[in-house]
């Protein structure tokens, strides 16, 4: 296929994603074709339980059966009566089938230029137990696309941010703070930024790692000895990094609205304000890939599966944001 389109993966089927993937469909602006990778009957089954209804949609085998901007169920399974919805239960089948929805929708990405992804929350030791070794949806996206430099950027309509270290014990975050990494993901956003977003001079803020941004060394020399010396190396490569910003005074002031992305030293650290402050309005952009991928910014939960109570915010402008996406690459026009 040479038009854009999406493909969506069902997550783990007992728990939101397919309930809050009915919804955004539900209340989203579709400009593209919706192929979403999973059997029609496990949104069949929460459609009927909330009162959901499916949009107009077909079944198909094969994406050669695309022919307009509708939504399709492709069966990639020859076994769906196998797939057993249990609402709130994690099961090793459900593990099984999030898994492969994964790895057939990256297969399209590869073979398909015009094509974005958007994956439905898992739970990623439920997909171990199911027989996979992976460390979640973005390592192994990257590994596939033989991608090195890539980050986890956690995107809005106000800010754009991004952990240095992402999902690592706190005992190991200092050690993260390096001159390479610093500069590493750095280039991968402002790349992502230039081309992405269509940002020409992209301003990037970088957080300290220390209270007070390590106040002048006294609790803290990472600042003066890593973070300061590498913003300024990265400044004469082009890219427009300040800071170190102290992070409860930056998002307190709300300095964020000055830059096209933040720098945060670490998960907590970046992702209590953004998802704080975005309010299921937030996604989960994987910048530097060769094909677009976004995800809402939650989980599988499974406590709530079931009982119609998921918000879809987050979902929405996941699909949303990778059809801007993948247009915008694709050369089309975007409003």
């Amino acid at each position: 296929m040479d038009t854009p389109f999406l493909v969506l993966t069902p997550g783990d089927i007992n728990g939101v994603g397919p309930e809050v993937t009915l919804k955004a469909l539900n209340n989203t602006s579709q400009k593209l074709p919706i192929v979403i990778l999973a059997p029609a009957s496990v949104y069949k089954y929460y459609s009927e339980l909330s009162d959901i209804p499916i949009p107009r949609s077909k079944n198909i085998s094969s994406l050669a059966e695309i022919t307009d901007n509708d939504i399709y169920f492709l069966n990639h399974t020859a076994e769906e009566k196998k797939w057993k919805v249990t609402p709130g239960e994690p099961t090793t089948m459900a593990g099984l089938l999030a898994m492969k929805s994964v790895e057939l929708a990256a297969d399209i990405c590869l073979k398909y230029p015009s094509a974005a992804m958007v994956t439905a929350p898992f739970n990623k030791e439920i997909v171990n137990k199911a027989g996979f070794n992976i460390k979640g949806h973005t390592d192994y996206l990257a590994e596939r696309d033989g991608c090195t430099h890539y980050v986890m950027m956690l995107a809005s309509s106000q800010l754009r941010v991004v952990p240095l270290s992402e999902h690592v014990p706190v005992t190991e975050i200092a050690a993260s703070v390096t001159r390479e990494h610093i500069l590493k993901k750095l280039n991968v956003i402002n790349k992502s930024l230039k081309h992405d977003f269509g940002v020409d001079v992209p301003r990037i803020a970088v957080l300290g790692l220390n209270p007070h941004a390590g106040d002048g060394g006294i609790i803290g020399s990472e600042e003066s000895e890593i973070i300061t010396p590498t913003l300024k190396e990265a400044f004469k490569l082009g890219i427009h990094a300040e800071g170190p910003y102290p992070a409860d005074g930056f998002f307190a002031a709300k300095r964020y609205a000055d830059f096209d992305a933040i720098l945060a030293m670490y998960h907590d650290q970046g992702l209590i304000p953004f998802k704080t402050l975005t309010f299921n309005g937030g996604i989960n952009f994987t910048a530097g890939l060769s094909f677009i991928r976004t995800s809402p910014d939650h989980g599988t939960a499974y406590g709530i599966a079931g009982m119609n109570r998921a918000d879809f915010g987050s979902m929405r402008e996941a699909i949303e944001m990778a059809q801007y996406l993948v247009r915008r690459r694709a050369g089309n026009s975007v409003k």
